[in-house]
Order: structure tokens, then sequence, then C-alpha cells
């Protein structure tokens, strides 16, 4: 079992950026590929970036693509998301997720994290 605890979000003005953290608990992380999603008010969850095991693949989704970037370190049982040029659309909670490959179904993954807030002002 893995348990995910998000960190790093908060207030930001439009045009700045943040990283988010996602800490993993348990020595099974790096098996996991991971994934980042969020969900904004009287919105779906939807999926923003996901990244492989060996953090050789990723994949974003088009509303972030160049700005946001996955990364992870398996040595530190941690997955991250920098959010550059953001926008106040980009304001939601964001969740972490640990799954079995790179997908964008929110059901394809197992694992989840509570979420941290980000609020993006214009």
């Amino acid at each position: 079992q893995v348990q995910l605890v998000e960190s790093g979000g908060g207030l930001v003005q439009a045009g700045g950026s943040l990283r988010l953290s996602c800490a993993a608990s348990g020595r099974t992380f790096s098996t996991y590929a991971m994934g980042w999603f969020r969900r904004a008010p009287g919105k779906e969850r939807e999926f923003v970036a996901a990244i492989s095991v060996s953090g050789g693949a990723t994949r974003h989704a088009d509303s972030v693509k160049g700005r946001f970037t996955i990364s992870r370190d398996n040595a530190k049982n941690t997955v991250y998301l920098q959010m550059n040029s953001l926008k106040p659309e980009d304001t939601a909670v964001y969740y972490c997720a640990a799954g079995q490959r790179i997908m964008v179904r929110p059901a394809a993954y197992d694992y989840w994290g509570q979420g941290t807030q980000v609020t993006v002002s214009s």
C-alpha cells in the first residue's frame, strides 16, 4: 500500500509559479506510475500530468503543456509538479495518485493523496 501526501499549494498571482510535491510512504513507490489531477469548484476531476515508473516517459494535458512539468525522484519517494505561467483557470485542488501505468482516467489509479489547494489570482 502507498500513502501519498501533497504539499506546496498556496495563493499566487497570475503569471507566477509554484512547485507541488507529493511524498509517498512505503518501499514500493518506484514500482508505480504517478499522476497529478485537479478538481476546480463545480467541475469534474481532470488529468494534469503523469510519469512512468522510471521517469522516462511523461504525459501532460493540453491545457498545461509548456507550462507544467512533472518529474519524480525515486530515491526520495517524491513526485513533483512544477507549475509556471499560472492562470486563474488553474485554480483547483491538486491531487497526486499512484497507478500501474500512465493513464488519464482517474479510475485507473489505485492510491490518492488528500489534495493541496492552488489559487491563482488575476
